[in-house]
């Protein structure tokens, strides 16, 4: 059984000044989007939208500019109050919170990261990362020492003492990215984080984000518009579009199975080479054996978790179809004509 840590229930945010009787008549007469402008001068941020996230999870939302994404991320910590619909994080309804228990709520469950770092000026990099520990009146010296191992964690440890201006746009992500990790949260929020950066140091500090959420397991919400960015870090990514989500899964479920025309030009131009795995690509045996007879012998075996750059690397120096393992057990077969069918179409093999 999986442990969920976050449940979204048909969420709606409406912009404007009657988003009760905007939404009544989107419920009750199917307005859309242009439709509810023109008649409530209302904007539609959020619409109807239902997730949940398991523990440890990264899960990726993503879309371009105005598809709701930065709108929806806002409500996991009630930055913005939802029109309707129900949030629960570790079973605590947000929406039902008082401001007071709201406060505090975020400063023990929640870390967010921004795209604009956000650091004060005035104080050092150890007192930045510090603030929320502060905040929640850990002993001063108690809270630096915390914080120094989370700078360690980040290995910015050395830079302690040096003052925001003194960093690099890297590195002070990278002090954001600490200040948010050093109350301990059991959700972290991300918001583009990365977005502003140069193409080069934002690999690196995907890198890093990769390799320290390894080591923390933290259930995260990572907001992007680049798709490169999502199947890196994403176990699951949200594909939104004018406040909906359009399709949810693993980057392999939507590369391969794009729920409309939609997905299927949002994810045309990524490369299927890492993000497709055997699992996918074979057929069943009897099918294989029905056209072209028995097996032949020691034919190579690869894991159902292969991914398609390795096996179009084994067709190149092996003609010979390739049997897919699970648990010691065969599953399936892949032809060189299923491999190339895949990489050509971008679809299952039939």
């Amino acid at each position: 059984m999986s442990d969920r840590v976050i449940d979204v229930t048909n969420v709606w945010k409406i912009f404007g000044a009657r988003p009760e009787e905007a939404l009544a008549a989107i419920r009750e007469r199917g307005l859309g989007k242009a439709e509810v402008l023109a008649e409530f001068n209302a904007v539609v941020g959020v619409a109807d939208v239902s997730l949940s996230v398991d523990r440890g999870e990264i899960f990726c939302i993503m879309g371009l500019s105005g598809s709701g994404k930065s709108t929806l991320v806002r409500h996991f910590n009630r930055l913005l109050e939802p029109t309707a619909g129900k949030i629960e994080i570790e079973g605590t309804d947000v929406t039902a919170l008082s401001a007071g228990a709201l406060r505090k709520f975020r400063n023990r469950k929640i870390g967010m990261v921004f795209q604009n770092f956000a650091l004060m000026p005035h104080r050092s990099v150890l007192d930045n990362v510090a603030m929320p520990l502060e905040i929640r009146e850990v002993p001063k010296n108690e809270r630096m020492r915390q914080a120094a191992a989370i700078l360690d964690i980040v290995e910015l440890g050395p830079w302690a003492s040096k003052f925001a201006h003194e960093l690099s746009g890297g590195m002070q992500q990278r002090v954001g990215l600490a200040r948010a990790l050093a109350a301990n949260p059991d959700v972290l929020l991300m918001d583009e984080p990365f977005s502003a950066l140069d193409p080069l140091i934002r690999r690196q500090l995907q890198d890093e984000f990769i390799r320290l959420s390894k080591i923390l397991k933290k259930t995260t919400i990572f907001i992007t518009h680049d798709l490169d960015e999502a199947v890196r870090i994403g176990d699951r990514i949200a594909i939104m579009r004018d406040g909906r989500m359009v399709q949810t899964g693993t980057a392999e479920d939507i590369v391969m199975h794009p729920a409309d025309d939609y997905v299927a030009d949002f994810v045309a131009g990524i490369s299927r080479l890492k993000v497709v795995h055997a699992h996918a690509v074979m057929r069943p045996l009897d099918e294989y054996t029905a056209k072209h007879g028995p097996l032949p012998a020691d034919l190579p075996q690869v894991d159902e978790g292969e991914t398609l750059s390795r096996l179009i690397t084994l067709a190149i120096d092996d003609d010979r179809p390739v049997l897919v393992q699970e648990g010691g057990e065969t599953r399936g077969i892949i032809t060189r004509a299923d491999l190339l069918r895949t990489v050509i179409e971008g679809t299952e093999v039939s």
